[in-house]
């Protein structure tokens, strides 16, 4: 049985997520069999309050996240007939990065990192679902660096940490430093894409991430 692409998407809203992105694989994306591959993102602060209140976040083992996108995604997959497949669990990983751009909808951004057509900076994938068939994708959409003429997220860190490629050092230490409200609030440059404003995250789910990246 196949679905349809509303179909799909009405499954993932109910757990706070979305398809953020997808494209029809060919022989070289090594993904045998599939015929569509969706890649599967939260819909910005949406998502936190059901994350927080799953059993992966209250029973504090570790990697809650990577359990929960797990099991959800995973479920949602069987439910469509498909597989699921995550940025996590490696070596081997999979190419997320390659898979995003291979899209259209995410792209290089002016600081380096992934920037989304529609979420911006804040764009993360929780996985990816391998369909075998096709389904209606979204379309492609423009670099949104390229129209965004002021692009305050070059001047957004304070430590300038993303001028040159991803300065390691400068970054955490500011992260240590009573002054900095990126440990609670997220990364200033993020914070600062015009594109991602419809998709910021709550104070808690910020706090949360920064907390396991900068472990």
């Amino acid at each position: 049985m196949t679905h349809t692409f509303s179909d799909i998407e009405a499954l993932l809203f109910q757990q706070g997520l979305c398809v953020s992105g997808g494209f029809t694989p060919t022989e070289g994306d090594d993904l045998p069999g599939a015929a569509s591959l969706l890649l599967i993102s939260p819909i910005g602060a949406e998502f936190w309050p059901m994350f927080a209140a799953s059993p992966e976040y209250a029973d504090r083992q570790p990697d809650p996240i990577d359990r929960w996108s797990l099991r959800v995604v995973s479920a949602v997959a069987a439910q469509i007939g498909g597989a699921a497949l995550f940025p996590f669990g490696g070596p081997p990983y999979r190419p997320f990065l390659k898979w995003a751009m291979q899209s259209g909808r995410a792209h290089s951004s002016a600081v380096g990192m992934l920037v989304h057509s529609e979420a911006g900076l804040w764009i993360s994938y929780r996985g990816a679902i391998a369909l075998p068939y096709p389904v209606d994708l979204p379309e492609p959409l423009a670099n949104p660096c390229d129209s965004c003429v002021d692009q305050p997220c070059r001047s957004a860190c304070p430590v300038d940490a993303l001028k040159g490629g991803y300065q390691t050092e400068a970054c955490h230490s500011w992260l240590d430093d009573p002054r900095s409200d990126c440990m609670t609030q997220g990364c200033a440059a993020r914070r600062a894409c015009p594109v991602g404003t419809a998709y910021g995250r709550l104070p808690e789910q910020s706090a949360f991430h920064m907390k396991s990246f900068h472990k």
